[in-house]
């Protein structure tokens, strides 16, 4: 028996593979781009299934299929979005821009799964009615993004500050040093630099919450160039509602569907969102990484949960490896968003020719900053341990201590105080009892590490 079977499209006739379910126009994407070996995220697959789905039953709604081809379509394109055809997809990212050969790759599949002797299913006529890839496929990414958004970054990022919340609770008694510029400066309790965390994740959910605004308008009903050629009247409108009903969020048609076609604004916006949630991470792995940094020779303030042996030669290190992967992390999403800035600005007249590119980025920094929330939360900040010995002893020594006597004695005396101090080793509390006329209560008052983080002029 022959490995291939013919098929045919208007261009003619092609070998595909006998096993597979898609058709001749998939082969030719498969032979024309053998570019990366990556296929599209099964997310964003799923994500146009869900528009085949709703096609075919709001066409039947509208007396436009018939229901046994609709129920047959909407049975094949559930299929996929349950995964269970995943490998029926490998066309390449770095495709066609406007991603046909992917929306004809799941027209084929579609169509080959709801055909039967006494019904069929064409990929075109009937599986991609009342649509064109110039519109199906901005909506799929629209639609895959936001539910990745919703369902598995939001989660992720409120479960990483709410762990940041609950050891700032749990240490908020601990006094450590402050530094800027790396350098030692005024005393801070560990809840407050925790705080600060916290606070960069919250504001980043914020944006993202933003975001979705204009990630939940969609360019369905715009067909071939915005017009709506081919489409009914009301194909938009109820096509949006369908999407709403079958996800749970709030899509609507947007407001111009050839802005729609010929832009990725708001995709732009997400992926400028995700670059800076990847600043945010990348701060907090380095402020991990620096803590932990030792434990002899560094800092040594916290002790990271050991995860793995650090070096194939120097036996019992132990490196902070969830911080360094949580960077590396970062890192790949800042790239991602530069492509994605490259690509939407590539809409020439009626369309965006880096469909692909951008949902194929877009997905992967949600991916990227979804998982790297959930390991920085449960490996490393949930579980790291404070050496409360290494921050005592360098915090009564601090001589930016001598900051709080500033508006006691002078900034110039307090200067002279903290050089002597530092050149001499010697806690700046007895420096400065040797060099003012302050008493050693009044100075225990002043200088109290625990009295200074709470702000204010001290009194």
């Amino acid at each position: 028996m022959s490995e291939y079977r013919i098929e045919r499209d208007s261009m003619g006739e092609l070998q595909v593979p006998r096993d597979a379910l898609y058709g001749a126009q998939t082969q030719r994407a498969i032979n024309n781009f053998p570019v990366s070996g990556q296929a599209m995220p099964a997310a964003f697959i799923h994500a146009i299934a869900r528009v085949k789905l709703a096609a075919a039953r709001v066409n039947a709604d509208l007396g436009l299929l018939d229901a046994s081809r609709a129920e047959a379509i909407a049975e094949a394109a559930q299929a996929i979005i349950d995964g269970r055809h995943d490998d029926q997809f490998p066309v390449d990212v770095f495709q066609t821009g406007s991603g046909t050969s992917s929306n004809m790759n799941v027209n084929e599949v579609i169509a080959h799964l709801a055909s039967r002797d006494d019904l069929a299913v064409g990929p075109n006529d009937h599986v991609n009615m009342g649509q064109s890839s110039n519109d199906v496929i901005p909506t799929a990414l629209h639609l895959s993004a936001a539910l990745a958004v919703t369902a598995r970054l939001r989660p992720a990022l409120v479960h990483l500050r709410e762990t940041i919340d609950a050891r700032a609770a749990e240490l908020n008694g601990v006094v450590k040093t402050g530094r800027t510029h790396l350098m030692d400066a005024m005393p801070l309790r560990m809840s407050q630099e925790l705080g600060g965390w916290s606070s960069q994740v919250g504001q980043a959910i914020e944006r993202f919450d933003a975001a979705m605004l204009r990630l939940t308008r969609l360019a369905q009903g715009g067909t071939a160039v915005g017009t709506g050629i081919n489409a009914h009247p009301e194909f938009a409108a109820r096509m949006a509602r369908a999407l709403s009903d079958q996800t749970g969020l709030s899509f609507a048609p947007n407001d111009s569907f050839f802005a729609s076609l010929g832009s990725q604004d708001a995709a732009v916006e997400l992926s400028g969102q995700l670059r800076g949630l990847a600043c945010v991470i990348m701060k907090i792995a380095n402020d991990l990484r620096w803590m932990n940094s030792g434990p002899l020779a560094g800092l040594g303030e916290i002790e990271l949960e050991a995860l793995q042996p650090g070096s194939s030669i120097m036996p019992g290190k132990v490196n902070p490896v969830i911080p360094e992967s949580a960077a590396q992390a970062a890192a790949q999403v800042m790239g991602l968003d530069t492509a994605v800035t490259v690509a939407g600005q590539s809409g020439n007249f009626q369309l965006n020719v880096m469909l692909p590119l951008i949902a194929n980025n877009l997905l992967t920094q949600i991916t990227l900053m979804t998982s790297t929330a959930r390991l920085l939360a449960d490996r490393a900040i949930a579980t790291f341990q404070v050496r409360e010995g290494n921050l005592a002893e360098p915090l009564s020594r601090n001589p930016i201590l001598v900051t709080a006597l500033n508006s006691v004695i002078g900034y110039d005396a307090a200067a002279a105080i903290a050089k002597q101090a530092y050149q001499a080793g010697r806690p700046i509390i007895d420096v400065a009892e040797e060099q003012t006329d302050l008493s050693r209560d009044e100075l225990e008052r002043l200088l109290d590490p625990a009295t200074l983080t709470r702000g204010g002029i001290p009194e």
